[in-house]
């Protein structure tokens, strides 16, 4: 009868074993590959002219053609906050594009932001307009304020406006990093709030970053209004930018 008992707890204590082999085995060989996207764009028009956008997706050597999610951001040099979001199509063949027309001279900025496969990508572009950032009104003080952030070749911030935010609740606040078309991790990441109901005061919010190159904090703001955030990151590497936003407190 011992004998019986033992050699069935052997058999149970095998057939566990084999299990959690098989669950590591899965967990494992989940191998990540890196989301590629190539982002091309015209590097100088004219005024009126159209300007096409296209964006190439790839993951693991192979076009991506079911992507979440493919949005353009265009803005001017120094704007931001203005930007405008533009829908792709998606043409099959891991290829997305879009099209826009700039009214202006300027130096503008054309970010893909790509959702696929679990990943984020957002790589970022300039264009030139007609004769530049230094006609129509724009003087020297105003180029310098919009070359202020994004010194780093490379280096590439998107901030994720809350939306519904309300007082008394917490509101949270998210940006994406990257380098290189990649996510920028184990950066330091700092939130500046200010706005009217603050007076004269600055709140500094500390960020985690939950996910590779993604860096989320909350705060519950006591009173309605408009606030400015400016979001500070620095890394071991001598990496040093910020980059000013607004968003609304209901």
């Amino acid at each position: 009868m011992k004998k019986n008992v033992r050699a069935l707890l052997v058999i149970l204590g095998l057939m566990v074993l084999s299990a959690c082999g098989k669950e590591a085995d899965d967990g494992s060989s989940m191998e990540v590959l890196p989301l590629l996207v190539e982002l091309s764009v015209t590097e100088h028009a004219e005024v009126g002219e159209t300007v096409k956008m296209e964006a190439l997706v790839t993951y693991g050597g192979e076009k991506v053609e079911d992507a979440d999610k493919v949005v353009y951001e265009v803005w001017e040099d120094g704007m931001k906050d203005d930007s405008i979001m533009i829908d792709s199509v998606n043409e099959k063949n891991g290829l997305y594009t879009a099209e826009t027309i700039f009214e202006k001279d300027g130096l503008y900025h054309i970010q893909v932001h790509v959702d696929a496969k679990r990943l984020h990508s957002m790589p970022v572009k300039e264009v030139i307009i007609g004769e530049g950032p230094n006609s129509e009104g724009h003087d020297d003080e105003h180029a310098e304020e919009g070359h202020e952030h994004g010194q780093t070749d490379g280096f590439s911030l998107h901030f994720v406006k809350p939306e519904h935010a309300k007082a008394g609740t917490d509101t949270e606040m998210m940006t994406h990093l990257q380098i290189d078309g990649q996510p920028l991790e184990n950066a330091n990441v700092r939130y500046e709030v200010w706005g009217d109901s603050l007076g004269e005061k600055h709140l500094w919010i500390d960020a985690t970053e939950l996910k590779a190159g993604e860096y989320t904090a909350s705060h519950s703001f006591a009173d309605a209004g408009t606030y400015t955030v400016k979001i500070h990151v620095k890394d071991d590497n001598g990496l040093h930018e910020h980059e000013e936003f607004t968003f609304e407190v209901q």
